[in-house]
């Protein structure tokens, strides 16, 4: 077997590295990164038998050159035979039940198949492979998820008698033999699928890392980092090892509190405080709704500060309505009507901008909500109160010092919920929230760049007993959104959802807490220098850009020298901005579409210009997305976003070097340079905006 060689270790001048196809053979090799990593699995290249594709279990996988020639190819092969070893690594000692990595593995390569980009797909049309025919002809595994295919057992050589597949086996299949990628879009909604072409979702990121962009668009959602996917991807292995080794149920509920006690530790927080996942942030708005009925049996009236500045799905949540039309769980819905099981309840809302889109002041947002709710407690109402702590825009209200005015008010029925969804928090900061009695919605998918939908409520020590407490249940209509295993295992409001799991959030969420832990593991000095030296070259560059003009004042310094201590909460780290062309802002559709461009790689459209500015329009760049706001009193435009992640901070503390560090934000300093110069490329070129 001398011409057979380990495939990192040969470069063979064939034509597959020709210039033409050199960009070609690196995306499908940066494709591969997302495959499970197994220790002591060995990928072998065969010249000598070309047509073979070997699986020597728990050992190696052989390939033939035939393979290699064609990447794609080559790259579902691998995916197959890698998966099929990490569940023989799983099985018990005996090894006997080799059908159920067939068919795992059979059904993790569909699901990989049907997220490769168009192009790749039409590679391997017109292929006739055993492999490649089954997984583009196969529907979902069925029911009884018995393995139809005795094919397959010819790449490993194993015979087994028996081709059924276990009662224990069903749950696991279901849920863990997918890849990572699609966990992470998974159980959330149809704003998560992708495109087939770029393989972007609504927020311009992807299920998987996508290091060659540029991310700053921590105020809307991030690709996940390659070190986040590694670590969630190794999770399920484990959690695949675990469920064959003690069962589904058993392995999934211990998971899930794992999740909930790691972001206990990460924020300090007592044992007696509650924390529920939900899909998302809207779905966290729902969840409130429905433990308002319980906590109260008073009428209730929701008073949604920021309202211009939430979830575009919130206000109908907490009113009881579909937000969307399809559940995280799948179910089709009607947006707008009216969930079984939920009261009539009033909203009123409290926007940050005035009819003319001018930015009230701080006096005036707490003037607002004071009258609101002295005027609802009149009624005898039960308030339930929205303060927003870090919009996406950047703006906190009321202010700090509001709550002081509302002890005036006589027999006031009061709940104060945080939304905290930005996260732009430190844990002292969550806990004096939690201490004054304050529910805190969080998501681990803004600030701490985990991937898009993973929401979370924090509940304090009194609030947990409440629910405890009650007889009532949750409404009905509920268990189309929720799992019983979402909520707290000591309610029994939440005994009659659904038993299922949904670990699409659960992995989101593992993702999000990876971030978190190495995030807080950079020494607070150099952690807090780096926001300030970061976040205030943001602002002198878009400052400096006369082509940008920031909707925000000199608020970031007076903020940050005014507190007597340093906080993220007290530093602005979302840098909103107009774009203006002519001195006039661009209109909301050309924000969106210089949003889009600035996220794609536009070097085709410059490929008679110098290099550096072919370079500079291939960048991909990804911001904050558009957010519709008048520029003066009459025209209507969009801001886009540059906004600090935890990302920025943590990917610089290598080695625990303070040198290294300090450089290291410097060059991501830099990619904010090259990102305001491709907008400026962009708004020079008026026929990319005008396509």
């Amino acid at each position: 077997m001398t011409n057979n060689i380990l495939i990192e270790n040969q470069y063979n001048r064939s034509s597959l590295f020709e210039k033409e196809n050199v960009n070609y053979l690196v995306r499908v090799l940066k494709r591969f990164n997302t495959v499970p990593k197994i220790n002591n699995i060995n990928i072998i290249a065969s010249t000598t038998e070309p047509n073979v594709f070997k699986i020597i279990p728990n050992k190696a996988i052989i390939i033939g050159s035939a393979f290699l020639s064609q990447p794609v190819l080559a790259l579902v092969y691998l995916r197959y035979g890698i998966e099929w070893q990490l569940w023989y690594k799983a099985l018990p000692s005996d090894k006997k039940d080799t059908v159920l990595c067939d068919i795992a593995a059979l059904e993790v390569t569909r699901i990989f198949y049907k997220l490769l980009p168009k192009d790749d797909k039409e590679k391997l049309k017109n292929l006739d492979y055993l492999l490649i025919n089954l997984i583009k002809n196969e529907a979902d595994i069925p029911e009884e998820c018995g393995l139809q295919h005795e094919g397959l057992q010819v790449f490993h050589g194993l015979k087994t008698s028996d081709n059924e597949c276990k009662d224990s086996w069903k749950p696991i299949i279901e849920n863990l033999a997918k890849p990572t990628e699609y966990l992470l879009m998974a159980g959330g909604d149809l704003r998560l699928n992708i495109d087939e072409i770029e393989l972007l979702n609504k927020y311009g990121c992807r299920p998987f890392p996508r290091p060659d962009a540029f991310t700053f668009a921590s105020s809307t959602a991030s690709s996940v980092s390659n070190f986040a996917f590694d670590k969630t991807d190794k999770v399920r292995s484990i959690l695949i090892n675990n469920s064959l080794k003690n069962g589904f149920k058993k392995t999934t509920t211990e998971f899930a509190e794992l999740l909930k006690n790691n972001l206990r530790k990460i924020f300090k927080l007592s044992d007696d405080c509650e924390i529920i996942f939900s899909p998302s942030g809207t779905d966290s708005s729902l969840q409130i709704a429905a433990l308002t009925q319980i906590i109260s049996e008073k009428k209730i009236t929701h008073i949604l500060v920021a309202s211009d500045e939430t979830g575009s799905g919130v206000a109908s949540a907490l009113k009881g309505c579909h937000f969307e039309n399809t559940t995280a769980l799948n179910f089709p819905i009607k947006n707008g009507d009216r969930i079984e099981g939920f009261r009539d309840v009033d909203l009123i809302k409290v926007p940050f901008r005035d009819e003319n889109g001018a930015l009230k002041s701080p006096a005036q947002l707490d003037e607002e909500v004071f009258n609101a709710i002295s005027k609802t407690n009149e009624l005898g109402r039960h308030v339930v109160l929205h303060t927003m702590d870090q919009s996406k825009l950047g703006y906190q209200s009321p202010s700090d010092g509001f709550v002081q005015k509302l002890k005036t008010l006589k027999k006031l029925s009061l709940q104060v919920i945080v939304d905290g969804s930005q996260l732009r928090l430190d844990p002292k900061d969550i806990q004096n929230y939690l201490s004054k009695g304050y529910i805190v919605t969080i998501t681990g998918s803004k600030y701490f760049t985990g991937p898009p939908y993973s929401g979370a409520l924090i509940l304090p020590k009194n609030v947990n007993k409440l629910i405890r407490s009650a007889k009532s249940k949750l409404p009905k209509g509920l268990t189309q959104y929720f799992n019983h295993s979402d909520w707290p295992i000591s309610w029994s409001c939440s005994n009659e959802l659904s038993d299922g799991y949904n670990y699409g959030s659960y992995m989101r969420w593992n993702a999000a807490i990876v971030e978190m832990d190495r995030y807080y593991k950079t020494p607070i000095l150099y952690r807090n220098m780096g926001i300030e030296m970061f976040c205030n070259f943001i602002e002198a560059s878009v400052k400096d850009a006369g082509f940008l003009e920031p909707i925000y004042s000199d608020e970031t310094k007076s903020k940050t020298y005014s507190s007597k201590e340093f906080g993220i909460r007290n530093i602005r780290t979302i840098f909103p901005f107009f774009i203006v062309k002519d001195n006039n802002a661009l209109t909301v559709d050309k924000v969106k579409k210089l949003y889009t461009l600035l996220n794609s790689d536009l070097s085709d459209h410059f490929k008679d210009s110098s290099i550096e500015i072919i370079r500079l329009a291939a960048q991909k760049c990804h911001i904050g997305q558009a957010v519709n706001v008048k520029y003066s009193n009459d025209i209507e435009s969009a801001v886009l976003r540059i906004s600090l992640g935890a990302r920025v901070i943590s990917e610089s503390w290598v080695n625990r070097d303070i040198s290294l560090f300090f450089r290291n934000i410097e060059l991501q300093m830099n990619q904010i340079t090259i990102i305001i110069k491709k907008i400026e490329l962009i708004i020079n070129t008026p026929e990319l905006l005008d396509k």
